[in-house]
Parts: structure tokens; C-alpha cells; sequence
């Protein structure tokens, strides 16, 4: 652990996260989402409390049953009954919604938590083990040399540069993880136009720093 891994390495350690991440949770793995719904943690929990009060289907339609016959004063039985026809047994009626075609939930809160606290916990023993922790506060002299040494200038370049990248990602629906790595491997068409303008724009832009700027 003296150095960088070699590029297959972290391929294939990208690959098993991903995989891993899609088999167990079945949902596209992300961060932006994370750091959205942690950030606003208070209203996560109370939609998942909403959530967890309507898990059983049934009783959510015959709770909506009840407050439409409430609010028309109808009969709860026949108040989704259209006018002059029967309405059809309740036991043989077919749901409206089928399990397969009902859409995902959102991964538990906790979840997204534990997500974000080992991006950063890896990052961290990565750095340890391999003797390059150590902390500053500027870009490296790469940043310097290319684009300012001014630290005003490039906390302000930064803080406009993060509001163009929430900007960006919450427009394509999703960050470079989410639909480079989880939907591209599931061959989403979103993802892959989504990767393709992001990889080309940031090829372009390189381009323009390295060799005309």
C-alpha cells in the first residue's frame, strides 16, 4: 500500500461495489442522492414514517375509501363505483397496482448515511496506509499553476464550481457515480447520453486548459 492501485485493480474493486450495491439494495448506487436526503434528514424520516404507517396496500385504499365516503358522504363500498353500476366484489376484485409494477422506495435513510461515512473512511485509510495523509488547505500545485494561487479567488472558483456541479447533477437526474458507474452497467439509455456528454465536456475542458490556455 505504498502507492496508487494499478487502474484494473480499482476496476474491478469500482465493479464488485456497484454490483454488490445493485443486488442487495436494488436501486441505482449514487451519492448526490445521498448527500440530498441526508442533508435533509428531517424530512426523509418523516416520509418514512408516512411510509412505514402505508405498507399494507389494502388498508391504504380502504383508508382512502373511508375518507373520499367521509368528505362526499357516500358509501365507502360504492364510492369509486361509477354512477348506475354495481360495484364488484370486494374479495375477487383485481388490485389496481400490481407488486412487480409498483415503483422502488427510496433506500433507507441509514443507508445513505453509512454510504457517506465510508467514502470517507476509505479515503482516509487509503491516505494512512499509504503515507500521503496529510492536510492542507489549497488544490496542490497543479490548481495553482493552472487556474489561481489566490485563495480568495479559488474559494470563490470552488463555491461556484460546487453550485454549478448540484446544478448539473440534479438537472441530468443523477451524478457521474450513479449513471456512469450503476446505470451504465445496467445499460440505461438516460445513463449512457448522460456519460457521454459529461466525459466529453470534461475532455474538452482539459483539453482547453492543458493546451490552448
Amino acid at each position: 500500500m505504498s502507492g496508487y492501485w494499478p487502474w484494473w485493480a480499482g476496476a474491478a474493486g469500482l465493479a464488485l461495489i456497484t454490483v454488490n450495491y445493485a443486488l442487495t439494495t436494488d436501486r441505482s448506487f449514487g451519492v448526490s442522492s445521498a448527500w440530498d436526503r441526508v442533508l435533509h434528514w428531517r424530512r426523509e424520516r418523516r416520509l418514512e414514517r408516512m411510509d412505514e404507517e402505508f405498507t399494507d396496500e389494502r388498508a391504504l385504499a380502504e383508508a382512502l375509501a373511508a375518507a373520499t365516503a367521509e368528505h362526499f358522504g357516500t358509501d365507502p363500498a360504492t364510492a369509486s363505483a361509477p354512477y348506475g353500476t354495481s360495484q364488484p366484489d370486494r374479495a375477487h376484485a383485481e388490485p389496481a397496482v400490481s407488486e412487480d409494477a409498483a415503483a422502488p422506495t427510496p433506500a433507507p435513510l441509514v443507508t445513505q448515511a453509512a454510504l457517506l461515512v465510508s467514502i470517507f473512511i476509505g479515503g482516509l485509510v487509503a491516505a494512512v496506509t499509504s503515507g500521503q495523509f496529510r492536510l492542507r488547505l489549497d488544490m496542490g500545485p497543479g490548481f495553482r499553476d493552472v487556474v489561481t494561487a489566490n485563495p480568495v479567488v479559488m474559494t470563490v472558483l470552488l463555491f461556484v464550481g460546487g453550485v454549478l456541479v448540484g446544478f448539473g447533477t440534479r438537472l441530468a437526474g443523477g451524478c457521474s457515480s450513479g449513471h456512469g458507474l450503476n446505470g451504465c452497467g445496467r445499460l440505461r439509455p438516460v445513463s449512457l447520453v448522460a456519460t457521454a456528454v459529461f466525459f466529453g465536456t470534461a475532455v474538452a475542458v482539459s483539453f482547453l486548459l492543458w493546451k490552448v490556455i
